[in-house]
């Protein structure tokens, strides 16, 4: 996404939020596996496993009841629910898993202990032709709206041009616009029409037509922008209240920032679905609750707490609390590098940029906003995290390993720039205390190191949309950015490309606009092969951070969530960071 989530959609330094989605490390849950250190220092591919034949229904665990109400507590709250416009993993994770459906999804295999892609509305992963530059998704029969409407080809194509809407509908997936067929000139339907030859619809089959090369469709296609919206019921300014639903939970009720309700969709038919089950009645998501209580609640897991859940990654002082009782913490990880975008229109300067690096109060700031050293945050290098093909560790500023911090080295920049006492003007949640007191950490850090600091104070609900307006005062934005999928093609056309400056939403947040790193990701993206193009992506990184330095790396996130007694079902969804709700149940 181009607004980094989700995360799970935790607090980030100085900034309750996350970002898109993931594929990094394992995950592990109650059930055992690998811990989150392990993993991260083993690498993987989370969510690179693929099975086409993967069919419905999915049988209920053994231990599973059925009926009852899972609440989920969390600091946070979702930017959207809109389709077209989610993105965080937070949004992505609540509308994926149990509301609308996609042409593929990510389902847990707990064989592998890993997130795989199975077929979802389509019958299969996709067929694409022998240079992917089309590719076909047939839509299977029995799918309904939960007003018991047929879903219809057309449906999907129509929330395919929905897509391109960036002005009506801004901050989700851009690949579109990078990939599809005059993606680069078409702007959605409300503006352009919807006579868009991108896609077609011949009977069940939905046809998708490429400008370059695309390999990866059939992951992109799991997206909530690949689900299905009736033209006639569509009003984008409103529709992200109550997206009709097509998975085994609709909409009851939706206030934005506070809560939402979910009960049964009795239209979803669990043979066609071969990745969600519909055991509990309901769900009752409580958005923005303090992180002190919500973590003493599930902890104490006394009555309803029994059957609540966060996917706020846990405090370090309660994550020692729930040592005692194992088997209710969720660890794992998330392929996200969380970063200080430095926004290179204002701060123009190489040795400003680098002296941040070094100024950075790395562990302090960790420590101060909560996070646990090795668990949920790990000092990272290269903007790629653990677990990406082609992947080159590297060192942006030589000898900075990801969490060292040099005031003298700061300033010793700064007086070379001719730039001492620079102000970083950065937000944060003003309402959540541990973004409060990353905040007084960083600004101790900054001034250390010959800068001057000035947080901004948003909110827990405005941070993330404060983050992308381009009339805000700040010049650094604190977010990060998951893999989508575990390739290069998912960081840098998305997050670091010259032709995103400027869209609504701003979907490249340090402003990086670089002719000569542009043309170079147009060589990887129209020349290379599949084969060839993760080593250039891993190439493209060391450079972009070793010789333009856009952005601090403030390391690598990972999971410690934590559940009631009675939650069953919940492990860490690696490619998101995120619970695995659509598997999730209450237990005997």
């Amino acid at each position: 996404m181009t607004n980094a989530r989700r995360r799970g959609a935790a607090a980030a330094l100085a900034a309750a939020s996350l970002v898109t989605l993931a594929a990094c490390g394992g995950g592990s849950g109650s059930d055992g596996g690998p811990s989150a250190d392990e993993t991260f220092r083993a690498g993987g591919a989370a969510g690179s496993a693929k099975n086409a034949e993967a069919e419905g229904p999915v049988a209920l665990p053994d231990d599973a009841t059925e009926g009852g109400t899972l609440t989920v507590l969390t600091a946070v709250a979702p930017s959207t629910l809109d389709p077209t416009q989610a993105y965080y993993t937070d949004s992505t994770a609540i509308l994926s898993d149990l509301v609308t459906r996609s042409l593929t999804q990510f389902v847990y295999d707990p064989t592998s202990d890993d997130m795989q892609l199975v077929p979802d509305m389509a019958t299969d992963l996709g067929r694409p032709n022998e240079d992917n530059t089309e590719w076909t998704f047939t839509l299977r029969d029995g799918l309904k709206y939960e007003d018991g409407t047929a879903v219809k080809a057309e449906d999907v194509a129509y929330a395919i041009k929905r897509s391109f809407a960036i002005a009506e509908l801004p901050d989700g997936p851009t690949y579109n616009t990078t990939f599809f067929l005059d993606g680069d000139t078409y702007k959605g339907p409300f503006s352009d029409g919807d006579d868009y030859q991108g896609v077609t619809v011949n009977g069940n089959d939905i046809t998708i037509t490429m400008r370059r090369p695309f390999s990866d469709m059939d992951y992109y296609a799991s997206f909530p922008q690949f689900t299905a919206i009736p033209e006639a019921k569509d009003n984008p300014e409103t529709y992200g209240q109550h997206p009709l639903a097509t998975g085994p939970y609709k909409f009851a009720d939706y206030k934005a920032g506070s809560s939402l309700t979910l009960v049964k969709n009795d239209q979803w038919d669990p043979a066609t679905d071969p990745g969600r089950i519909q055991a509990v009645d309901g769900w009752d998501f409580r958005f923005a609750q303090d992180t002190a209580k919500l973590e003493n609640v599930i902890i104490n897991d006394n009555g309803s707490a029994q059957t609540t859940l966060t996917y706020d990654n846990v405090s370090a002082s309660s994550y020692r609390q729930i040592q005692q009782d194992k088997d209710r913490l969720v660890t794992g990880t998330s392929p996200c590098t969380f970063m200080w975008f430095i926004d290179m229109t204002k701060i123009k300067d190489l040795k400003v940029r680098q002296a941040l690096g070094w100024a950075y109060p790395y562990v302090d700031a960790w420590k101060a906003a909560g996070e646990i050293v090795g668990v949920t945050r790990v000092p990272g290098t290269s903007i790629l995290p653990p677990g990406t093909a082609g992947r080159t560790e590297y060192e942006a500023l030589p000898g900075q390993d990801g969490q060292t911090t040099d005031p003298e080295k700061s300033k010793a920049l700064l007086k070379e720039a001719g730039a001492e006492g620079y102000e970083i003007k950065y937000l944060f949640a003003a309402d959540d205390e541990a973004a409060v007191a990353a905040k007084d950490a960083i600004a101790k850090g900054l001034e250390a190191g010959g800068f001057k600091a000035t947080p901004i104070a948003s909110t827990v609900e405005t941070i993330r949309t404060d983050r992308t307006d381009y009339n805000s005062p700040i010049n650094v934005r604190s977010s990060g950015w998951c893999s989508d999928w575990p390739a290069g093609a998912t960081w840098f056309p998305a997050q670091w490309s010259g032709s995103l400056v400027g869209l609504e939403g701003m979907p490249n947040p340090a402003n990086f606009k670089v002719k000569e790193m542009d043309a170079e990701q147009d060589r990887i993206l129209d020349t290379l092969t599949p084969e060839e193009a993760p080593k250039a992506w891993g190439q493209f990184d060391k450079t972009m951070e070793t010789e333009y330095y856009p952005a601090v790396n403030t390391g690598y996130g990972g999971t410690a969530m934590i559940r009631g007694s009675k939650v069953g079902g919940m492990v860490n969804d690696n490619v998101r960071g995120m619970p695995t709700f659509s598997r999730m149940y209450i237990s005997q």
